[in-house]
């Protein structure tokens, strides 16, 4: 296809008429297929004579068909859209993607080609792509401008690249060849003063940027020594001190903090904290990483930090005195450093003089009413509530830094500051202090109540300072006011403040009833999650709620409507809990309302992904999370709902046919992310019912679907559900080949697909063991497709739990109908059933071989089975040892009153832990406050220690296995011996059946129908084990006694 014609086509995409523009896709896509297509392509988009719209669309599909097939390996060549690019093509592109870079006529044009050579890099490079290092270098030393961007623009793909692969090559060398040349085109752009031209900025931009992403895993052996720290160093501070004229950004906020300038800030400051906080604070290195960093940690802490912690003081002085303007990322970053430095010795004594200043003057404005969060309340009142409620979430807010920099202190350095914070916020709510700063000081209230709660001498003064400071708010005509009371009482009723006196708790429960009433939102929302800790701490407002249940369940809906917010739908899920009995009634109601909200969020994140211009902005096509999580949390609110109602089949079956709707559309609309909280909903809703009705079939036709599909890896997810049909579905499953064939596909695709691993094969052994279970003498035909997949497996298995899921498969085979079993066995191959029976004896003896109830039940009900059998049925490689059944069975009895009594404690566990945990959150733990000036290791630093052991025992075992060396790691072999527990929530038809009555039964068919094997057998045993027999046989006959009575 000729330029212009194909210029025609693209210029079609963008056409106002969607017949159009689908005839012009349609023929692109048609053309894909002709060599010369992509060469086409490159020419319209360097080319100036044509238009920027039709520049940019071939730029996309550019971008796009890289990105599909660029990867010529055999996985890259399996994808469903890959079209081949031939080899002159390749090279064509890239000898000319840093020519279109350079070319390239908008910002939008340059994104496309950046992701394209992103791509490339990723595939090409080094090793196809040998000269690509040599040209970046080339046009890093040009004297054009546009050159040397175009080059920084490579550095910083390539950084994007490598930056996670650990022990990276590229990086290493990257770091001593290139980024040297980096530092020194970023001192000389800094020699000119600031100017209005954005392309210095954006290369300083790009060049910080570069080096902060090439050491987020690691710092090279260059990057450590002096002769890089040192320049980079210098750089850094020459970028924080740059004071930016004010015409070289824009006037607006919100404009300058997206400007070129403040973003190169940005990642000076963001190096710095990374550097300290992985690299250079030696009291909190992991163990695991001290050879590598441990003497330049040493260097950083005692050489830099101090000039670091100097400057930022220096600039939080010049910040809050008015002198400069910050932007709010680096407020953030100057926070964030200053927070790593509370735990180290050597950085707080440089800190702590300067504490309670930072806490007055910096920290302190950071939480007050300002302006901004005035204008954010109007205008946008949800986003207001999301942004105090997830505040902790956002890793650029100012206010989230200053929060955790007070959390730090207060449980790091609790003598030296938390006395005096608590000082200072008294200081300001018994002063004439304006309404904002009040409500900045409540704020802080808000922040440190889990430490004033277990300060020995703050604990008993916190009713009365509530008493005094917050009650007044929730009458003030100030709603912020309002809002921070409500918060403030969430607080310390999660950690069971004590009131001593009746009324003070009636003012709060009457001031948080009023208050979900109030016109604001933000208030009504926190007065929702206030109210839902009294109600879970004191009967007397359980009671008081109870009488209007219904209004405030209908309050809180109406605020996750209008919020979508989760932690409403927890709330939500606390009340249907607290308050199930008086719910009944308008239970389906209610679950209408939330299948309602629900199906609202999906289509409305369905929509955003599908408005989204996904070639202008990919992560659009994630969606909206806070839509998806709250979902997610109307979900679980619905399955509380059915957990409530019990046995209450009649409304259950009502809930059912809401229900099924919602779920059938998040299938078929293959929302993936809630998958594992829709299957949770179909199992508690068929377990329940216990029952499988008419439109619930339909979810076993899409679950299969999807499983054969999108979903192949949610067979976990989807097994308590699938297990439920065949539980309480198998009369229909018995008459429809079609379900059964889908049950047995599902268990052949989990046990053979290359996709899955070993945790999807133990599933799928527990899905065909129900399938056996449920379907006795149903499922003839799918004893020769079982067999050779779990033979085969007998040899692959490597964890424990595949090897007795496996296993566990070819005993329930034989349970189902030995003679058929055994004889496909050796149909299979010779000797395969002695081979079974060796593995199956071998595991009956090891201590854990068999541990739970159900495994030694099923054990001891298919050894009855095999006593059962005719003599001519018995293979003859398995006839000499026969009669060893008898002892074997007898071996399981020991074991298993030892069984049931662990599974009865294991019940017995599990029901008192809601008791267990109402005991220990009686009373919060006492705050550790003989501290002080050594250094700090808390919970923080040990998660950081094991995730850095950890990380390095995976990393040093893929090594080992690539290189073929022998991995004898000690704690996997731990792993694979470790206990598995009993699984309470599994039932299975053989937990009604007795296996002493069964054994008996069998053994007197043994003795009639193989009067040689059962003397040999009986001979055999010796004195403990014919007590034991006897024991068995009085069990079984008490047993049968008790049967017919019952």
């Amino acid at each position: 296809m000729d330029v212009a014609s194909l210029a025609k086509l693209f210029s079609t995409t963008f056409d106002a008429n969607p017949n159009a523009r689908k005839a012009g896709e349609l023929e692109i896509r048609q053309a894909a297929r002709q060599e010369g297509m992509l060469t086409a392509v490159l020419h319209i988009v360097g080319s100036n004579e044509m238009d920027i719209a039709t520049r940019q669309a071939a730029a996309i599909y550019l971008k796009n068909r890289v990105q599909k097939s660029w990867d010529n390996s055999a996985a890259g060549k399996k994808r469903p859209d890959y079209f081949d690019i031939a080899q002159s093509e390749r090279d064509a592109l890239r000898a000319s993607i840093f020519p279109l870079i350079i070319a390239s006529p908008s910002p939008n044009v340059t994104i496309q080609l950046t992701t394209t050579l992103r791509v490339m890099i990723a595939d090409d490079f080094p090793e196809k792509w040998p000269d690509m290092m040599n040209t970046i270098k080339t046009l890093l030393g040009s004297s054009n401008i546009k050159e040397v961007m175009a080059g920084c623009t490579a550095i910083l793909e390539v950084v994007k690249v490598f930056r996670y692969r650990q022990a990276s090559e590229v990086l290493a060398q990257m770091a001593g060849e290139v980024f040297p040349q980096l530092a020194t085109i970023a001192a000389h752009l800094l020699a000119s003063p600031p100017g209005p031209s954005q392309d210095i900025p954006t290369i300083l931009h790009m060049i910080l940027k570069s080096y902060r992403n090439s050491i987020v895993l690691q710092l090279s052996k260059h990057q450590q020594s002096p002769e890089s720290i040192v320049p980079w160093g210098r750089l850094l501070f020459q970028v924080i001190d740059l004071q930016i004229p004010a015409e070289a950004v824009p006037q607006d906020e919100e404009a300058r903090e997206k400007s070129e300038w403040w973003k190169a800030k940005k990642w000076a400051y963001s190096i710095l904290g990374r550097l300290f906080h992985r690299y250079g604070n030696p009291s909190q290195l992991p163990s695991a990483m001290k050879d590598d960093y441990g003497a330049f940690a040493e260097h950083f802490i005692s050489t830099f930090a101090p000039e670091i912690i100097k400057n930022y003081l220096q600039q939080v002085e010049l910040l809050v005195s008015g002198q400069v303007w910050l932007s709010k990322k680096c407020q953030y970053q100057i926070l964030q450093f200053l927070t790593e430095c509370v735990k180290p010795k050597a950085t707080w004594v440089l800190i702590k003089p300067h504490a309670q200043t930072l806490v007055q003057s910096f920290i302190f404005p950071q939480m007050t009413f300002t302006p901004r969060k005035q204008d954010l309340w109007e205008s946008d009142p949800v986003e207001y509530t999301r942004m105090t409620i997830d505040q902790y979430e956002d890793f650029s807010d100012p206010v989230s830094a200053a929060t955790s920099f007070l959390y730090s202190l207060a449980s790091n350095r609790t003598k030296a500051t938390f006395l005096p914070i608590l000082g200072f916020i008294n200081s300001v709510l018994e002063s004439n202090a304006e309404p904002q700063q009040k409500f900045g000081a409540l704020c802080m209230v808000s922040a440190l109540h889990h430490f004033m709660l277990r300060h020995p001498d703050v604990r008993p003064k916190v009713e009365q300072f509530v008493v005094q400071h917050v009650f007044p708010c929730f009458t003030s005509n100030l709603p912020y006011l309002r809002a921070i009371a409500c918060e403030i009482i969430a607080d310390v009723e999660k950690l069971k403040i004590k009131w001593t006196k009746e009324e003070n708790l009636a003012t709060v429960s009457q001031a948080i009833g009023n208050a979900l009433n109030d016109p604001e939102l933000p208030v009504r929302v926190q007065a929702a999650l206030a109210l839902t800790e009294l109600v879970e701490t004191h009967k007397s407002v359980e009671e008081l709620v109870r009488q209007q249940v219904d209004k405030v369940i209908q309050d809180y809906l109406k605020l996750a409507d209008e919020t979508d917010l989760d932690v409403l739908n927890n709330s939500i899920e606390v009340m249907v809990e607290t308050y199930s009995e008086e719910l009944v009634p308008v239970a389906t109601q209610l679950t209408t309302r939330l299948a309602d909200s629900y199906l609202r969020l999906l289509r409305e994140n369905m929509a955003q992904e599908a408005g989204a211009d996904a070639e202008m902005d990919p992560s659009a096509l994630t969606g909206d999370d806070d839509k998806t999580f709250a979902a997610m949390g109307v979900i679980k609110t619905i399955a509380t709902i059915i957990t409530s109602l019990g046995s209450n089949k009649e409304i259950l079956a009502q809930i059912q046919e809401i229900v099924i709707p919602i779920v059938m559309f998040t299938l078929d609309n293959k929302q993936i992310d809630l998958f594992d909280n829709i299957y949770e909903l179909v199992d508690s809703l068929t377990f329940n019912l216990r029952r499988i009705d008419a439109n619930m079939w339909q979810v076993l036709e899409s679950t299969y679907k999807l499983f054969k599909s999108d979903a192949v890896d949610f067979l976990d997810e989807m097994l308590p559900s699938l297990d439920n049909f065949l539980s309480y579905g198998a009369d229909v499953i018995k008459t429809s080949p079609n379900f059964k064939m889908m049950f047995l596909d599902i268990y052949t695709t989990g046990m053979t697909s290359e996709q899955l691993g070993e945790n999807d094969r133990v599933n799928a052994s527990k899905l065909i063991e129900s399938f056996l279970l449920n379907l006795r003498g149903e499922v003839d035909d799918a004893i020769p497709i079982i067999v050779p997949i779990a033979l085969k497996q007998l040899d692959e298995a490597n964890s424990r739990a595949l090897r007795l899921a496996n296993l566990e498969t070819l005993i329930n085979v034989i349970l189902y109908n030995a003679a058929a079993a055994l004889q496909c066995m050796e149909s299979h191959e010779a000797g395969s059933a002695r081979k079974f029976f060796d593995k199956w004896f071998s595991a009956l003896k090891m201590e854990h071989g068999f541990p739970r109830v159900h495994d030694k039940k099923l054990s001891i009900m298919a050894m009855s089975a095999l006593l059962e059998l005719d003599p001519a049925a018995v293979p003859p490689t398995l006839q000499e040892g026969w009669a060893g059944i008898v002892s074997a069975t007898l071996h399981v009895f020991r074991t298993l009153p030892v069984a049931i009594e662990k599974r009865k404690a294991l019940e017995d566990a599990f029901e008192g832990e809601d008791e267990d945990d109402e005991d220990e959150d009686g009373e919060p733990v006492a705050l550790e406050i003989d501290d002080e000036e050594g250094d700090v290791w808390d919970e923080d630093s040990s998660y950081l220690e094991y995730l850095a052991s950890e990380g390095l025992r995976l990393r040093t075992k893929a090594i080992n296995r690539q290189s073929g060396i022998e991995d004898d790691d000690e704690d996997d072999d731990s792993d694979d011996e470790s206990e598995i527990d009993e699984e309470l929530g599994f039932i299975s038809p053989l937990d009604s059946v007795d296996p002493y009555t069964s054994f008996k039964q069998a053994l007197t068919t043994f003795q009639m129908k193989n009067p040689a094997a059962y003397q040999a057998a009986t001979t055999s045993l010796d004195v403990e084990q014919q007590t034991l027999l006897m024991e068995v046989m009085t069990i079984a006959e008490k047993n049968s006694t008790a049967a017919p009575a019952a």
